[in-house]
């Protein structure tokens, strides 16, 4: 992942409804969940939701799947697990004792 790539991503999971939204679809797992449900769910009225969307969306870390009328929003789980891979890479690097072995995965 490019640095980029990283401080966009962040930068869209640095507000709180967005993080909000992006835990949502997380949990709903790879059946996602439909707009109305997400807005439902959290409170959120549907143009502040709209705007929202399209941030996670813009910084590619969910993904949107016209259904009809209606579209069902996605977690981008490879997005999150680069992300994730990016920021623990050289996790306890200089630690001979490599404390966080744990978070390191293959996840390139």
């Amino acid at each position: 992942m490019e640095t980029n790539v990283a401080i966009d991503s962040l930068a869209a999971l640095g507000h709180a409804k967005r993080l909000a939204i992006f835990r949502l679809l997380v949990v709903a797992g790879h059946k996602g969940r439909m707009a109305g449900d997400i807005g439902d769910a959290l409170g959120i009225p549907g143009a502040t939701l709209s705007f929202h969307l399209k941030e996670l969306l813009q910084a590619g870390l969910v993904t949107a799947e016209p259904q009809g009328r209606f579209v069902c929003y996605r977690a981008a789980f490879d997005a999150m697990s680069g992300l994730i891979a990016y920021l623990t890479d050289n996790c306890c690097a200089d630690d001979p004792q490599g404390g966080c072995a744990p978070l390191k995965r293959e996840t390139r």
